[in-house]
């Protein structure tokens, strides 16, 4: 192959990392400013605390979004969800939801907190509240998916074992025709459930850790195209 040929492929695959790189680096810029806003749009009803009915949980329209609820119900006697792999203070647990009808509402899921799992990774159990309550709290998605991966629910027992919460797959696992497409984040202050808090990121990237990825891909790309260069560039001297 000529020695022009030679520099075209190259300079095509270099072109084409690069691009690359960069299209990666502009993704976590992104996800970065998105969290951002995720995060001042939380803060700013956790400030205000103004509550809305619990069956707001339902409204499809708000299904991205946050909002502080507060109302009363009962849980039902249905099998508590523990969601494997959630992270509390640099520890690994399980964190615990139960279905609850909010009165003159659709059911939702609550987030009853998180417990330690030991080396046997057995569940830890969960005992759920009876009788009427009065909860509240922060509405919001589930926490993110992640990669979709093989079934999210397996019934083990008493309870389901989960490794991404989706409602409407979590209703057929319940037994129920719907659930609402918000969890609450129960307040941390009520006196019921097990390790809770508020983080919207515990178990997933802040803005500040994509924000450094970005630095890490948009440097790829550059790196990639400075080394084109030499390579370009010793060519021609020989």
């Amino acid at each position: 192959m000529s020695r022009r040929g030679t520099l075209l492929i190259g300079w095509t695959l270099a072109l084409l990392a690069a691009a690359g790189f960069a299209s990666l680096g502009r993704w976590q810029a992104g996800r970065a400013v998105e969290k951002e806003g995720m995060l001042a749009a939380a803060d700013a009803v956790l400030a205000q605390r103004r509550p809305v009915p619990l069956a707001a949980a339902d409204d499809a329209s708000r299904a991205s979004r946050y909002d502080w609820a507060a109302g009363t119900g009962h849980f039902l006697a249905t099998r508590p969800i523990l969601l494997d792999n959630q992270q509390h203070d640099g520890r690994v647990g399980m964190r615990a939801y139960a279905a609850f009808r909010p009165d003159g509402g659709a059911p939702l899921l609550v987030d009853l907190g998180w417990q330690a799992v030991g080396g046997d990774r057995a569940p830890p159990k969960v005992d759920l509240p009876t009788g009427a309550r009065e909860l509240r709290g922060l509405l919001s998605a589930p926490p993110s998916p992640g990669i979709r991966m093989g079934e999210a629910l397996a019934a083990q027992g008493d309870i389901v074992l989960a490794v991404r919460l989706e409602p409407a797959e979590a209703a057929n696992a319940l037994g129920l025709p719907h659930l609402a497409p918000r969890v609450l984040r129960l307040d941390p202050a009520l006196p019921i459930g097990y390790t809770r808090d508020l983080q919207l990121f515990a178990n997933t990237l802040t803005p500040d850790r994509h924000r450094g990825y970005a630095v890490q891909w948009y440097g790829l790309a550059v790196t990639t195209l400075v080394i084109a260069l030499v390579l370009t560039f010793r060519r021609s001297r020989r």
